[in-house]
């Protein structure tokens, strides 16, 4: 089972994204900030970070920078959920190295595709869920 890591300063998003992902076959962990995540990630490397802006302590993108710089880092792919929408913020995140960019609010359709974009999920296996069949 893939596991994904929720970066997020809002227990209601946390809570969202982990039902979401949940159904998505994800085994999903929470921090709610970019300290707590680094300090997950130190631990043990996600395949998948769902990753907030806007956090307390470590926002988005220092998570992302720091992040990247750990050994295993490059591993994880990493999609920034926010709403910050400003053309350089979202430029600023893909330079740093997040791979995909959603806006909130989200639902499990946007979800299930950027991960999909990324390579986390396949089609097939969407389809699958999507048809209330087992993924495995």
């Amino acid at each position: 089972m893939k596991t994904c890591l929720v970066v997020d300063d809002s227990p209601f998003i946390r809570k969202v994204a982990r039902k979401i992902l949940e159904e998505l076959s994800f085994e999903v962990s929470e921090a709610g900030n970019g300290q707590e995540a680094l300090d997950h990630c130190i631990v043990t490397m996600p395949d998948a970070i769902l990753l907030d802006w806007n956090m307390p302590v470590v926002d988005g993108p220092q998570f992302l920078e720091a992040v990247r710089a750990l050994e295993g880092g490059t591993r994880p792919k990493i999609v920034f959920c926010t709403t910050e929408n400003h053309p350089g913020h979202i430029a600023r995140a893909l330079i740093a190295g997040a791979d995909e960019y959603i806006m909130k609010p989200f639902d499990r359709e946007i979800l299930a595709y950027k991960f999909q974009e990324v390579g986390l999920i396949d089609a097939e296996a969407e389809a699958l869920a999507d048809a209330g069949k087992p993924l495995a």
